[in-house]
């Protein structure tokens, strides 16, 4: 087993841990640790509340959900001679929760999924699910299964949701610009369009005082994938992968956290995926100069890794941008993917899943996203892919009727829902 150069101890909170990580983007946050091209390392991760979220039968928590907090990151993590303008290698060796273990974190042996209450958040379906809901999954043989959406059993496909470089100055200038400019435009909007700067609730790791107020003034908030990587939340960002970032600081300062057993594509719950604490194992090198001699001006480019179940056989659910009122929109494909999964979750009510037991599952299982056409006007069309196997009675219609599911204690919601 490699060194564990970021220990967490799993009886303390993120702040007070030996090494202290960070929830904001910038790059004056100085780095934790120090690493060579070439080496191999483990870090260890808290799931990305810090333990806000427990192992219960209400979404109480979820809907007071301090979304300030957001996202705790191991790191940063510097590498040595990499300067703007290299690319960053990143191996992804090894990535789990702690294993054979019960505790009161996400991660030992159980971890959740939440939808987010429209005043607090949101998710991709919003309108139609405007309150906070919890699943509780449980961890065992690799596979996830639920006291509260029951009768189906999965295997994750376990990945960081969120990993990524420090911006430079410039760039973390031109973040804060845009999204303040888009806020503007729309300052009341619930969700809002974007999150600007928040200084309440910042961890900035070893930074104290003046430089601690100004860097908590500036800093970007982790919530959006940027050039620099960040919550970009790919399913398939599995053991195996290997990821180039483009270099925009002295040591690039990598960091990454969010872990997720399992997610579906889109993360459609936004508290998607199967939130998870657990452990990454990487391997870093860089490519002086790769940034210009491979054209990687901003986002990371990857090549994914083949760890996780293959599944076989699906049942698919298309959609068209075409609002649920019927008004026509112009190859609107985020739309087309919102009435696929509505189309999805419409179907498994009928074997007696709530609606919100089947968008937590669309959140929390590895189903398939795509974009199957966006060139015929005037709709576009999404589709979801639900792998059959991972439901324990044949989901597929026929003539046999239709199974029922025992309930059981159904998602947990909040009080008030």
């Amino acid at each position: 087993m490699s060194e564990n150069l970021f220990p967490l101890d799993s009886e303390k909170s993120f702040t007070d841990q030996k090494l202290v990580g960070h929830n904001r983007w910038h790059g004056d946050i100085p780095a934790a640790v120090t690493v060579k091209p070439g080496q191999v390392f483990r870090a260890d991760c808290r799931e990305w509340f810090d333990g806000a979220i427990v192992n219960d039968d209400s979404a109480d928590d979820i809907a007071n959900a301090p979304l300030e907090s957001v996202h705790v990151l191991s790191g940063p993590f510097a590498i040595e001679g990499a300067e703007p303008g290299d690319l960053l290698i990143v191996d992804i060796l090894d990535i789990g929760s702690i294993p054979n273990e019960s505790g009161p974190l996400a991660g030992q042996g159980w971890g959740y999924t939440g939808v987010f209450t429209k005043n607090n958040g949101g998710s991709f379906l919003v309108d139609q699910f405007p309150d906070a809901y919890k699943a509780i999954w449980d961890f065992e043989g690799g596979y996830a299964t639920s006291r509260h959406v029951p009768e189906v059993r999965y295997r994750g496909i376990t990945h960081p949701g969120l990993m990524g470089v420090a911006p430079s100055n410039k760039l973390l200038s031109t973040w804060n610009s845009r999204e303040a400019a888009l806020i503007a435009t729309d300052p009341h909007r619930v969700p809002p369009l974007a999150l600007p700067p928040e200084p309440r609730s910042a961890i900035l790791g070893s930074l104290t005082g003046a430089e601690f107020d100004r860097v908590s003034n500036e800093g970007a908030r982790t919530a959006p994938p940027r050039e620099n990587g960040g919550n970009q939340d790919i399913k398939n960002f599995t053991k195996g992968t290997r990821v180039f970032y483009p270099v925009f600081v002295k040591g690039a300062n990598l960091s990454f956290g969010d872990l997720h057993f399992s997610q579906g594509d889109g993360e459609i719950t936004f508290c998607g995926g199967i939130e998870m604490g657990g452990f990454v194992e990487l391997k870093v090198d860089i490519i002086k100069g790769g940034m210009e001699k491979y054209g990687v001006s901003e986002n990371a480019i990857f090549q994914p890794g083949i760890e996780g179940p293959q599944y076989s056989e699906w049942l698919a659910f298309s959609g068209t941008s075409v609002t649920l009122d019927g008004e026509q929109k112009y190859l609107d494909s985020d739309l087309s993917y919102q009435r696929a999964c509505l189309h999805a979750i419409d179907y498994l009510t009928k074997f007696g899943y709530s609606p919100e037991q089947a968008y937590l599952l669309l959140g929390s299982a590895p189903i398939e996203g795509r974009l199957s056409g966006v060139v015929d006007i005037p709709n576009s069309c999404a589709t979801v892919y639900l792998p059959t196997a991972m439901f324990d009675f044949d989901v597929t219609p026929s003539k046999g009727g239709l199974h029922q599911i025992n309930p059981g204690i159904g998602a947990p919601r909040t009080a008030n829902s």
